[in-house]
């Protein structure tokens, strides 16, 4: 090698070491820069988290607890008035064949089949009575079968309808 390919080869080597030790002081330079900066929260894994550690349920005790459960009771039974089950139609057929199904034709919980044998005494009871209890609830039966948005209507126009295709 002639002298002055070894001073090109000299100087080609400190301008790496230079730019090797600029690049070297911009990364620790970063790194100390994004330290400093406050860490956020992504928000599809802080609700994620949410999720996962609230409470299940909630304890009441007392007379302070007693208004706490009546209120979120006062609170579930208005937001189920805002509601409108299927629609909103005096379908007997369709609500039965979508809420009341279930238990009615299986016997679920002790409900009644859609067997005239099953309704016997339900039927002495008279239509006032049984449309009644389907409202309010009777016997392991929840009110409105279990769907708070139904109406009153639905829920008569539905035992109609149940007690016209008894067997």
């Amino acid at each position: 090698m002639r002298n002055h390919d070894l001073v090109f080869m000299k100087n080609f080597a400190q301008v790496i070491a230079v730019l090797m030790l600029i690049t070297l002081g911009l990364i620790l330079a970063g790194l100390y820069v994004n330290g400093k900066r406050p860490e956020t929260e992504n928000p599809a894994k802080l609700a994620a988290t949410q999720a996962r550690i609230a409470p299940v349920g909630a304890v009441y005790a007392g007379e302070t607890g007693a208004a706490a459960q009546a209120a979120a009771v006062a609170a579930a039974a208005e937001a189920a008035k805002g509601q409108v089950a299927y629609g909103g139609t005096l379908d007997g057929g369709e609500i039965f064949g979508q809420l009341c199904t279930g238990c009615h034709t299986s016997g679920a919980a002790g409900a009644p089949k859609l067997l005239k044998a099953e309704w016997g005494a339900r039927l002495a009871q008279g239509n006032d009575t049984l449309h009644k209890h389907a409202i309010e609830g009777i016997r392991g039966m929840p009110a409105r079968g279990g769907n708070p948005g139904l109406s009153d209507e639905q829920v008569i126009a539905t035992v109609d309808w149940m007690l016209a295709e008894l067997k």
